[in-house]
């Protein structure tokens, strides 16, 4: 990963003709504050990341914007096309007219003229003007899932987003826009790691022409969600040591063997160095076959668009599509 060449020649190909690179650098999650965070975005692009995930909820947009500025100031970046940026459309703008003037807002505020990627975070309808990110009972509404999509058909048509995807979308939802649609997804971005390995979706996707993304490589280990089943893996160690490499390192190097492109997230710069190393070596059929056998629990719950009563999910099984 010694030049910019190297790094943007690991990248996939889109069904939108479009590279994305192979690793991604997350900026959702629990954040610092704004200027502490562009300084850590700049810090990631001098190493050598060059594709930044974020998304409107996330409230990181404008430190990701000051970020690729301050980059292009310094000339650790040519130009913004050196850049792969995605972002996302949030819950509660799912609708149709309100997709257009969501992807301007995330615009002016990335103070950018277009974004590579622009996903549909989750097929969930809340009311609109409803804030934070708690559960959302007694806020749910139908989602209008083919006029949503026909709105991001358009902002791909008007050059708002060079490619667009959907997040956290099971098979099922998956094959109403594929009957329906103009343009297919060409991401779409799920949870992911070795302790929840999504075999089922992922086949479905590479059958359809359609790219994966992993969110929560690592598993994620919040009060609130997540499991410790990834950074706490005897397998992983067991792999991790025989290598001389680090846990999350097999973990990402999975991922990444999988052919899903890999969202990082670490705010230290010598990790994100780290991250960047799993290029520089295969996995082998045996490290491959362990992988497989680790047990299975999805660590995103989805509860916050759950509603036993009044739907439109009453359950995880529905609003995942039974994916597991």
């Amino acid at each position: 990963m010694e030049s910019h060449d190297r790094k943007m020649a690991e990248a996939v190909v889109l069904n939108s003709g479009h590279k994305m690179p192979a690793i991604a650098f997350g900026a959702g999650g629990i954040l610092p504050p704004h200027d502490v965070l562009t300084s850590i975005l700049v810090d990631a692009m001098e190493v050598g990341y060059r594709h930044f995930d974020t998304a409107s909820v996330y409230g990181s947009e404008s430190s990701l914007g000051a970020a690729i500025r301050e980059a292009l100031r310094r000339g650790i970046i040519a130009s913004r096309d050196e850049l792969f940026i995605t972002t996302k459309l949030w819950c509660t703008d799912a609708h149709p007219p309100l997709v257009l003037p969501a992807i301007r807002k995330s615009l002016e505020i990335l103070c950018l003229e277009y974004v590579d990627l622009y996903l549909i975070h989750w097929p969930v309808r809340v009311v609109q003007g409803t804030e934070g990110f708690f559960h959302y009972k007694g806020k749910l509404l139908p989602f209008d899932i083919n006029g949503t999509w026909a709105a991001m058909e358009e902002c791909s048509r008007l050059g708002l987003a060079k490619s667009i995807g959907v997040s956290n979308f099971g098979s099922r939802k998956l094959v109403q826009i594929l009957d329906s649609c103009t343009i297919p997804p060409a991401v779409n971005q799920v949870e992911m790691n070795v302790g929840w390995q999504q075999t089922k979706l992922r086949e479905f996707c590479k059958e359809k022409g359609i790219h994966v993304s992993a969110w929560s490589p690592l598993g994620a280990n919040g009060a609130a969600w997540g499991t410790m089943a990834v950074m706490e893996s005897a397998v992983l160690k067991e792999l991790a040591d025989a290598r001389g490499s680090t846990v999350p390192q097999v973990a990402l190097k999975w991922v990444h063997e999988q052919g899903a492109v890999v969202i990082v997230r670490s705010f230290n710069k010598e990790r994100m160095k780290e991250n960047l190393k799993i290029f520089e070596w295969k996995m082998s059929d045996q490290e491959l076959e362990k992988i497989k056998g680790i047990p299975q629990q999805r660590g995103g719950s989805g509860k916050l668009f759950i509603d036993e009563v009044n739907g439109p999910y009453k359950s995880a099984e529905e609003l995942f599509d039974n994916d597991s």
